[in-house]
């Protein structure tokens, strides 16, 4: 996008004349003709240039958006709409007002994209960096229901929960990601360095390798010959897994693996019906249809195989089912969540129950991330341990028995 001056002259023949942002020229000429205005003069503002060149400069060097700009973005919009501001009011304001340069630029985007007529969520999927589809679906669903002030709020919150929950697990994974290091590191160095040593004394002996041992001794070899072969295998490995998780078959396989990790498995489970039950809460609450409040939630999941039957769900209903009969024969929804909307459908309360579950979900979820890393050191003792075992039985029996042969 270039700054253009130019000159035009409207049904009156009176003289137009200031500075439009556009593709090219022609793109100017063809709004100005939009608008009434017959095209004069239309010229690259040189001024603009560097104005821009300045502008994207000073982005480069202002640090990136982070999930805190945002979540004080969504506190920041409920106080102004709350207060009656209208919203394009409230992002000119949030623009001149932000101290992150790149999330300024981010507020101008949003306000020229709202006054060209496009609603706040399709303006904010033109940044996917900043806002994420769970994001932009809440606002969505704001938009569609007219509670966008009731939308900011919990995004706020579910920012925080959010922040909160990757610390946990950053807490929790930092003593495991460490004794992988370790056991890496350690393996590494006995396997280039230790083994090939022993390598040599066990060759001038005459006592009979055991299996472990000759395992570790071929193992070392092939490390020690083919190391540039191994470290090539493991970058395929690491795009090709990367490609295959950005592809639409890739990512439903992957985000359905990641339902059956172990320990893992269940948090995330918890978390993404926690999100289903808080989104379709507040979209029943606010008289959404079913099938189109089932639409927008099934993005606000995050989770390619529980949105392919939150869709399932959608087509069930449509065709006159019950939605928790067609729930049921999914097998993706966990049984409490079953169980609250049969009764929401009995009772007509969905919205309540649906707000139970994601707060019992949430709750559940919080303190599995407090006590994930009591779960895991059991795990890293025992592969510390196995470790440890194989060393002594491949190396150390080995040179045992050498010292028997020699007192012989």
């Amino acid at each position: 996008m270039a700054n253009f001056k130019y000159k035009a002259r409207n049904v009156r023949g009176e003289l137009l004349e200031g500075e439009l942002e556009g593709i090219n020229s022609a793109a100017i000429a063809r709004y100005l003709l939009n608008i009434g205005a017959t095209p004069v003069e239309i010229k690259v503002n040189e001024a603009g240039q560097f104005s821009d060149l300045l502008e994207k400069l000073n982005q480069y060097l202002s640090p990136p958006v982070t999930d805190l700009d945002v979540q004080l973005f969504s506190q920041q919009m409920q106080t102004l709409l709350k207060a009656g501001v209208p919203i394009m009011q409230s992002l000119k304001s949030l623009e001149q007002s932000a101290v992150n340069k790149n999330f300024g630029v981010v507020m101008r985007r949003l306000y020229e994209a709202l006054d060209t007529g496009r609603e706040l969520s399709s303006a904010m999927r033109d940044h996917p960096t900043v806002f994420s589809q769970y994001y932009v679906s809440m606002v969505q669903i704001g938009e569609m229901t007219g509670r966008l002030t009731e939308i900011f709020p919990r995004l706020h919150d579910y920012l925080e929960f959010d922040a909160s929950m990757r610390n946990q697990v950053a807490s929790a994974l930092r003593y495991p990601k460490f004794v992988i290091f370790t056991m890496v590191f350690a393996i590494a160095v006995i396997t280039t360095f230790v083994i090939p040593e022993f390598a040599k004394v066990f060759a001038k002996s005459a006592v009979e390798l055991p299996l472990i041992t000759r395992g570790l001794l071929s193992l070392s070899a092939f490390v020690m010959s083919y190391w540039f072969m191994l470290l090539g295998a493991c970058g395929v490995v690491l795009v090709g897994t990367r490609r295959f998780k950005t592809s639409k078959e890739g990512r439903y396989s992957w985000d359905k693996m990641k339902l059956r990790i172990p320990i893992a498995g269940d948090i995330i489970n918890k978390g993404t019906m926690a999100r289903f039950a808080r989104s379709y809460a507040l979209a029943f609450r606010s008289g959404v249809p079913v099938s189109q409040a089932l639409a927008v939630v099934a993005r606000t999941v995050d989770n390619a195989y529980i949105a392919s039957a939150i869709e399932q769900l959608r087509s069930g209903v449509e065709r006159g089912e019950s939605m928790s009969r067609t729930a049921a024969i999914s097998g993706v929804f966990m049984p409490r969540v079953l169980q609250m909307i049969k009764i929401g459908e009995e009772t007509g309360e969905m919205d309540r129950l649906m707000d139970e579950i994601a707060g019992m979900y949430e709750r559940e979820v919080e303190y599995a991330l407090k006590t994930l890393a009591s779960r895991i050191e059991p795990i890293m003792i025992m592969a510390i341990g196995v470790l440890v075992l194989l060393l002594a039985m491949g190396v150390f029996v080995p040179m045992w028995d050498m010292g028997h042969v020699q007192l012989k």
